[in-house]
């Protein structure tokens, strides 16, 4: 088994730092779990076994805190690669995740895997359809209560590496070089899994005042894409997945394209026990 640590940074998100701590730790060990917290005022959570480190909270423009942020992140994962074989890295609301059929278990699945650089997961934004779908539940796994997802270029990320090579801000792409779309792994986005919570979280975070509501709109069509739109069968997966291999958005040749396409799927029945 090779060695595997997963790293993020948070800041006033409680409620998925609780759960991307929970589903790492059962995958690789919570051991292995590195979180920057951005903001010296904030408390550090009851996590056994978890390593916690604090920086200072910047107020940046987005793109300028992007970069930032995915600067101390690259110089973290730089160290841990010392001492690790593979760095996972994601923000808070992500999540690699493998698919059942394949047999195993993440941790052993990315340690037989001969990975030159990185590694992707097809990205699946999860939303929630408002015409079918309850408020979040706490007590029940979050895939038991979601189940449609837009097949997203902007979550097809390189999370997995094995070299120093610097991840572009947000980690959507591993800069100079290419990427390799995995067949069973999925990259499951939550950022827009609960509009309740997504409003809460709008309204209270502050965030409006440094530049985040185009970002926060964004994230809203997903929503509206999930409970508007007609969700496609699994086979739209593979589809999907061929398309992000071959095709690159004019801007950017180590990013995935699909034409600007918004395709909505029903996620596989067996991810439900999952997450």
């Amino acid at each position: 088994m090779k060695r595997i640590a997963a790293i993020t940074m948070v800041r006033h998100d409680e409620l998925f730092l609780s759960l991307w701590i929970g589903y790492y730790s059962r995958e690789i060990g919570a051991e292995n779990l590195y979180v920057i917290l951005d903001g010296e005022d904030l408390e550090i959570p009851d996590q056994k076994g978890v390593h916690f480190e604090k920086v200072p909270h910047r107020v940046l423009p987005v793109a300028e805190g992007d970069k930032a942020r995915i600067n101390l992140i690259n110089e973290k994962a730089r160290q841990l690669l010392e001492v690790y074989d593979i760095v996972i890295g994601c923000d808070v609301d992500e999540f690699l995740v493998l698919d059942p059929k394949a047999g195993t278990s993440l941790s052993q699945y990315l340690s037989e895997k001969k990975i030159r650089v990185s590694l992707s997961g097809l990205g699946l934004d999860v939303g929630q359809n408002l015409h079918t779908e309850q408020a979040y539940q706490p007590e029940k796994n979050v895939l038991e209560q979601r189940h449609r997802a837009v097949l997203s270029t902007r979550y097809t990320k390189p999370v997995v590496k094995v070299s120093p090579a610097a991840w572009g801000a947000g980690f959507h792409r591993i800069k100079g070089h290419n990427f390799h779309i995995d067949k069973n792994l999925y990259l499951i986005h939550l950022g827009c899994f609960d509009y309740a919570y997504m409003k809460q979280k709008i309204a209270s975070s502050g965030r409006l005042k440094e530049g985040w509501e185009k970002h926060f709109n964004k994230r809203i069509r997903t929503i509206r894409y999930v409970t508007d739109l007609r969700a496609a069968s699994e086979r739209r997966l593979r589809t999907a997945r061929l398309l992000q291999t071959v095709f690159r958005p004019p801007y950017a040749w180590n990013k995935p394209s699909m034409f600007g396409l918004h395709w909505v799927v029903t996620l596989p029945e067996r991810l439900k026990d999952i997450l």
